[in-house]
């Protein structure tokens, strides 16, 4: 795993109440062991910006990509892409887990695009604990004549994730394209920003 990231360390920073995991039943036998998979299940995700996948109510698993999508529309998809179980959803792209390589592809269905977003696993948990904590902790001073400064100090935040985590994990911010770099864009212009944050009571009172 590329970051270390364990379940207390999410723990402390959003609650037990606000971490998703993924049971082991839920994956194929083939992945249940799998480094990421067992990440998912043991360590989990904050919830909000990423969301898991749930398992299908019937059969107690998560969906295959080929369950979602037509893999055979993504041209740069492998051969073995629709037998990956879909962990989760960010933006408008499912997310994949290939248990042979352990990397997270994310398939835009509406564009037929497949990207490789993350090398592991905890790089996926490491990317959405940092945007999930800016969102969460972020103040806005609240004073109109500082609001280009505030929203400069939000670029300058959201810039240095993308930096750290491209110095361990280039893929997630590899381009403009990927949909890490798309939310990076929508939390700097200030979206994003829910429920009782001090940025979004900031921002919209």
């Amino acid at each position: 795993m590329l970051f270390d990231i364990t379940r207390s360390e999410l723990a402390d920073i959003f609650g037990e109440n606000r971490i998703a995991t993924v049971p082991a039943t839920a994956f194929p036998p083939s992945t249940a062991d799998s480094k990421g998979a067992c990440l998912l299940q043991t360590v989990g995700v904050p919830t909000g910006t990423l969301h898991l996948r749930e398992p299908d109510e019937d059969s107690g698993r998560l969906p295959l990509v080929q369950d979602v999508v037509d893999a055979e529309d993504f041209e740069d998809a492998s051969q073995y892409a629709g037998e990956w179980p879909v962990i989760g959803w960010l933006l408008n792209a499912h997310l994949a887990l290939a248990p042979g390589t352990g990397k997270v592809h994310a398939f835009d269905a509406d564009e037929e695009t497949v990207q490789e977003l993350h090398t592991d696993v905890s790089s996926l948990v490491q990317v959405t604990l940092r945007f999930q904590r800016l969102l969460d902790e972020f103040n806005f001073s609240g004073d109109a004549g500082d609001e280009e400064a505030d929203f400069e100090r939000l670029e300058r935040e959201v810039e240095r994730i993308r930096q750290e985590t491209s110095s361990i994990d280039p893929l997630p911010f590899q381009d403009d394209e990927t949909v890490w770099s798309v939310v990076g864009e929508e939390i700097a212009a200030g979206q994003r920003f829910k429920g009782h944050s001090p940025g979004a009571r900031s921002l919209y009172g």
